[in-house]
């Protein structure tokens, strides 16, 4: 099993004879190709997006266990709600400490003393509302620094309510700024740059039926150490009984040969040999159209500007898979460069020589003469 490259990087789309083949828009796709299915099976495992179509239940000590990992959990929050929780973290820092200033203030009498009484000195000048005690915490955990107001050396409290704050705030300002660059620099984004064909095909390779399915990348900065993973996840019955609902079955794609490493400078062509080892070795072209199973793929690799790990994800189900189909050509050769057509990136033309038996059917065969 190997993963190809046609010569031909390669897809006006045919519908398959003798399937009753139906269209439908494709969720963040490019270009103008559809996404071909015959019936619905199971639900999806993984999105067409790279979302899992998982949810979690009855987790005990979620919140707890959320909060132990906070810098993880803001990172991984919308936008809009980590912004929030650092204004609520702000300004409840702000008035916690305007409260101890006050109380500190109230406790020494500095509410009670006039304003023209030279001979009381308040720990904190110009501090005889809470306001006021709000708004010296508020400049002093940003270092405004307006001047007006000030800590003497009446209060020790109040100078070390002060050094407090400080630090208080140097730590939420840490968090806050390392939070924000964690976010802004995650790979997460980069994968919407990555792109799966709507359909895989099955068609003959080289003399061996094969399992294919294109990726391409739509910028121009390279994926750094890209390699393909494919697994086919189905439920199954063990012998004892036991039912799995995602059975998860790895798929060779050139990794035994270390020719699962893509340069993904234009699309390429996955290719799955389907031989004995494969879990489509029994499938004929009759057997896919009442299959009922997923392949996830999986895209990884190092992102050039930042080298952190992204990954892409797609999947196609059975009903997705075109027997005796291959993609058309999308890279073309020009003077002295070569153009990629993303136009036909997702089309496919229809292969009439390809065997409608199973890869073990075809290998019996052979065997067999």
């Amino acid at each position: 099993m190997s993963v190809g490259r046609s010569p031909h990087y390669n897809t006006v789309s045919c519908e398959e004879r003798g399937l009753a083949l139906e269209t439908m828009p494709a969720v963040g796709s490019f270009g103008n190709g559809k996404i071909h299915t015959r019936r619905k099976g199971h639900g999806r495992f993984v999105n067409k997006t790279g979302q899992c179509n998982i949810s979690f239940s009855n987790m005990d000590e979620k919140s707890q266990r959320y909060i132990s990992d906070i810098f993880t959990t803001c990172v991984d929050i919308r936008w809009r709600y980590m912004f929030l929780v650092f204004s609520l973290v702000f300004v409840v820092s702000w008035l916690t400490f305007g409260l101890a200033f006050w109380a500190i203030g109230l406790l020494h009498g500095d509410m009670e003393a006039g304003e023209d009484d030279d001979t009381f000195t308040p720990c904190t000048m110009q501090v005889r509302t809470f306001v006021a005690a709000f708004l010296f915490s508020v400049e002093t955990q940003t270092t405004i620094g307006y001047g007006a107001r000030y800590v003497t050396e009446e209060c020790p409290v109040a100078v070390s309510m002060v050094v407090l704050q400080s630090i208080v705030g140097c730590i939420i300002d840490a968090f806050m700024i390392g939070a924000i660059m964690v976010k802004m620099a995650r790979p997460k984004k980069r994968a919407k740059t990555l792109l799966f064909s709507h359909n895989a095909v099955i068609a003959m390779r080289d003399g061996k039926l094969s399992l294919m399915f294109r990726v391409g990348n739509l910028r121009k900065s390279h994926i750094v150490e890209a390699h393909v993973r494919a697994q086919l996840v189905k439920p199954r019955l063990t012998e004892e009984g036991e039912y799995i609902p995602l059975d998860q079955i790895d798929m060779n794609v050139g990794y035994d040969k270390g020719i699962d490493r893509l340069f993904l400078v234009a699309p390429i062509t996955i290719i799955h040999e389907i031989d004995e080892e494969s879990p489509l070795f029994g499938i004929s072209k009759q057997d896919l159209v009442t299959a009922d199973f997923e392949i996830v793929i999986i895209l990884e690799g190092m992102v050039e500007a930042t080298a952190m790990t992204t990954q892409a994800r797609s999947s196609y189900l059975s009903s997705e898979i075109l027997w005796g189909y291959r993609f058309e050509p999308v890279v073309f050769e020009e003077k002295n460069h070569y153009k990629v057509d993303y136009a036909h990136f997702h089309k496919t033309f229809e292969v009439p020589s390809t065997p409608r038996c199973s890869a073990k059917d075809i290998q019996d065969r052979k065997s067999s003469t």
